[in-house]
């Protein structure tokens, strides 16, 4: 269940408290009159069954409520109630298969924005994956996959273009491109300090490194496990399971690939470096198109659900 808390301009009380008694799975409806003060109005509480909220969000908006007033929404773990019960049945579809746009939409823009704390987590897991590529450590590559920040802007970019929201995407891609181009800077710069401490070494990065190869050596299969990986992580947003994205991180080797290709450029090794770009291409690549995908599919397919209502 979802719990929204509303206010309401006093002379909208009445269109939507009947619009809240006609949309299905909405449940637990209070009024409280004239209880707001900024924005002045009513509050209005109800609960939602999931897969009725994308309908019920979408004609609040319509009412003019996200600009006269506010729709605050919540979600509810644990709900003990006969009403409930009955609003979840009543309900099309089931709650994990259902999408809610404006959720999905508000987690992808905070995840998607260029920030310090972004760019800083991407520096960071960049930082990292180099002295895993150095050092040839599985560990410290995963580490790095697991702190890297990147899946936000390209689920962002995926939303974006599914709902052909220009603003959305320009702003996901600056994240990604700005964020990388800076992260990858830095990191080239933090692998020439290293180098001069002697805690790296141009002999450690051109030797035989079987753990950690596989960053600027790409194949079919780098493209197979992004796109997998772009389903897992789409899924995982529009399903609220947001503990499927740990798994996602550490699935593609996008912030390893960009490390390996800047201490790569710091030692004039072009090789490596182009392998580890065509790399982070191929995993992007794929990710998105996956992502883009399946929002597709699991958009038609509740439009399918909401049809046979």
């Amino acid at each position: 269940m979802l719990h929204l808390r509303l206010i309401v301009p006093t002379d909208l009380r009445d269109t939507v408290m009947n619009c809240l008694d006609d949309c299905v799975g909405v449940t637990h409806v209070i009024l409280l009159p004239d209880s707001a003060v900024r924005p002045a109005g009513d509050v209005v509480l109800c609960d939602v069954a999931r897969e009725a909220a994308d309908e019920v969000l979408g004609v609040l908006r319509g009412l003019g409520l996200a600009e006269r007033g506010a729709i605050g929404v919540e979600e509810v773990e644990l709900t003990i109630s006969k009403a409930a019960d009955e609003a979840e049945r009543l309900a099309p579809g089931e709650g994990a298969d259902a999408l809610v746009w404006e959720a999905v939409s508000e987690i992808t823009h905070e995840e998607s924005t260029l920030t310090a704390v972004y760019l800083a987590f991407l520096t960071v897991a960049t930082m990292l994956a180099a002295c895993g590529a150095v050092l040839d450590s599985a560990i410290l590559i995963v580490g790095a996959m697991a702190v890297g920040p990147e899946f936000g802007p390209l689920a962002g970019l995926c939303v974006a273009v599914v709902q052909r929201r220009a603003r959305p995407a320009l702003r996901s891609l600056n994240a990604l491109v700005a964020g990388f181009a800076v992260a990858m800077l830095l990191t080239v710069g933090f692998s020439l300090l290293m180098d001069a401490l002697g805690l790296f070494s141009q002999f450690k990065f051109d030797s035989a490194r079987p753990n950690t190869a596989f960053i600027w050596q790409p194949d079919a299969m780098s493209f197979v496990v992004a796109f997998l990986a772009g389903i897992a992580g789409l899924l995982s947003l529009t399903s609220s399971k947001a503990g499927a994205l740990v798994g996602v991180a550490i699935s593609v080797t996008t912030v390893p690939a960009a490390a390996n290709a800047a201490v790569a450029l710091g030692y004039g090794d072009f090789h490596q470096a182009w392998g580890s770009a065509v790399q982070l291409a191929l995993n992007l690549a794929g990710i998105v198109l996956a992502g883009v995908l399946t929002l597709l599919v699991q958009q038609g397919a509740w439009r399918l659900v909401l049809g046979r209502r």
